[in-house]
């Protein structure tokens, strides 16, 4: 009997320790990385950068980045620098989740415009007027910049300062549901003189510079609307809004 009460103790014994390790075992794991989860927001559905980018990046930026390494050591700050450094993303998120998972949110930078250049690569600018390259995985339907302006603004060095004005026309044209459609090009030869090409009609809009823009595309609306249907789509080939209170058509 004493041999049983001294056995059903030992099992006992061994059960709690057992159980103690394997707890000590579960929390050890919880404080080490174990993997890293990725989320990317898209910009209009469409990703520029993918999950396998950003774990071949993070591989060879943080070799040490291994399961197992403690949390502590697991560069945070050093993780989103990094990610932010990539032309496509705006913005990085890097935490620690439930079960030692490394956490990642990244938000896309969202292209507003395309610069084209006929013998060179071309660029995005994007709503904060950044200039970004072009992905070689997708392309973003957005309003068409040429002209050697255009080329000028893309030779610059991040945030558009040499033409900020030009903003003002891109968000004009892209945050307008009309426009947006109708406008297809912005061909920018010098900071006054910008011509816009249509979609519906092959005149040629000489606007002049980026100033008043709501006076002259409601000239432009007016050529549209009452001269257009007098005279016929193929009657003009250039309309000028760029001096004020005039629409000049030849």
């Amino acid at each position: 009997m004493k041999r049983l009460k001294k056995y059903g103790v030992f099992v006992i014994l061994t059960l709690i320790l057992g159980g103690f390790i394997a707890f000590v075992e579960k929390q050890s794991i919880y404080k080490t990385y174990q993997g890293t989860e990725i989320e990317i927001e898209g910009v209009s559905g469409l990703y520029f950068v993918d999950k396998q980018e950003i774990e071949n990046l993070l591989a060879e930026a943080f070799p040490n980045l291994k399961v197992g390494l403690l949390l502590e050591e697991v560069p945070l700050n050093a993780i989103e620098d990094r990610l932010e450094g990539h032309p496509f993303i705006k913005m990085a998120d890097a935490s620690i989740g439930q079960k030692g998972i490394l956490q990642l949110y990244l938000e896309q930078h969202q292209p507003i415009a395309r610069i084209v250049r006929p013998l060179a690569a071309d660029g995005y600018i994007t709503t904060e007027g950044k200039i970004i390259p072009i992905s070689p995985s997708y392309t973003s339907r957005v309003l068409i910049l040429s002209g050697d302006m255009a080329e000028k603004l893309l030779n610059e060095d991040g945030v558009m300062n040499q033409m900020p004005e030009l903003m003002d026309l891109i968000r004009f044209i892209s945050e307008d549901e009309f426009w947006n459609a109708q406008i297809t090009e912005v061909e920018i030869r010098e900071r006054d003189d910008i011509r816009l090409y249509q979609q519906v009609g092959e005149q040629v809009i000489e606007l002049g510079d980026a100033a008043d823009l709501e006076d002259k595309f409601d000239r432009i609306q007016i050529f549209y609307s009452e001269i257009l249907p007098r005279k016929g789509w193929d009657a003009y080939d250039r309309v000028s809004v760029k001096f004020k209170e005039q629409i000049v058509c030849e």
